[in-house]
């Protein structure tokens, strides 16, 4: 029970051969799922890297060189705006929701069906990346209009981190009603929610960077001095997707996994059935509404 109890789960040892699984990992250009594609390739997978900038995704590819079909796979989807300034998009969805929970969201939906077709395969399974940040949302959280997913905070203090935790919120929930679904169709299809930790990525250098001539200093000797590298913060995101402890034991169907790979607990209104079930049915109007 490595995955529930211990403290020295390590990629690099503990992973099997992942030859035949086929994985995809959205933003995996840097940070987390830079590090979760080395790890993966690396064990045999083919891994697909998906990323937002062309350029980018072709740098760290020439950077690593390893792993360079319909079969078992699994899908890593992250969200990955930090706090920034609140934008309502053209979609009258506020930005930072879009990228971290709606794109997401819809990445997951699409691929779906061919995780189903998959699923008699050994291994498929899917992972979103998520947050503790998701401990900290609003009071009384409903999702029953577009509204209810745009909460500014406006004038309340860290109002650019309230509504980054609120997305990841908003991820958990998803996690877990998605997995409910899939229990109710009979699909064996494992999804998790995963925290990596607090990891020094680009994104957290490029918020502090933005913080103005006086914090900025501070913000990134904090990161660098304290936050973790990127590379022990995909630990819990290869657990997620390859360890065969999330096969071998149902605790892991919708659980949430922490550094450096095992189970652990999320903040109790996550586990609300009917907020879960709402989330889900106002997501799908909100998407019918603007055509996806």
């Amino acid at each position: 029970m490595m995955g529930l109890f211990s403290k020295s789960f390590d990629p690099e040892t503990d992973l099997p051969d992942l030859s035949g699984n086929v994985i995809i990992v959205t933003g995996g250009n840097s940070g987390v799922g830079c590090a979760a594609i080395q790890y993966l390739a690396r064990r045999g997978a083919k891994v697909y890297m998906a990323a937002r900038n062309e350029e980018k995704a072709k740098a760290a590819i020439e950077k690593r060189p390893e792993g360079r079909e319909e079969g078992s796979g699994g899908v890593h989807g992250e969200g990955a705006a930090l706090g920034h300034r609140w934008l309502l998009t053209p979609f009258s969805i506020q930005e930072i929701a879009v990228v971290n929970y709606f794109s997401p969201y819809v990445f997951i939906r699409t691929l779906l069906p061919l995780l189903k077709r998959t699923a008699q395969e050994p291994d498929s399974d899917q992972l979103k990346l998520t947050s503790e940040g998701h401990r900290l949302p609003p009071n009384n959280c409903h999702f029953r209009t577009i509204e209810d997913f745009n909460r500014e905070f406006k004038g309340e203090l860290l109002a650019s981190n309230k509504r980054y935790n609120f997305t990841k919120y908003m991820g958990v929930l998803h996690v877990k009603e998605l997995q409910k679904r899939l229990n109710a169709e009979g699909a064996p299809i494992i999804v998790t929610a995963v925290h990596p930790g607090i990891v020094n990525t680009d994104g957290v250098q490029n918020f502090a960077n933005s913080s103005g001539t006086f914090k900025a200093p501070l913000y990134s000797f904090i990161a660098n001095a304290f936050f973790t590298s990127p590379e022990k913060g995909a630990y819990s995101t290869v657990f997620a997707a390859a360890a065969p402890e999330i096969r071998e034991d149902p605790m892991y169907k919708g659980g949430y996994i922490v550094p450096p790979g095992k189970l652990g607990s999320v903040y109790p209104p996550t586990e609300d059935p009917e907020l879960g079930k709402e989330l889900w049915e106002t997501t799908e109007k909100i998407l019918a509404d603007i055509g996806v």
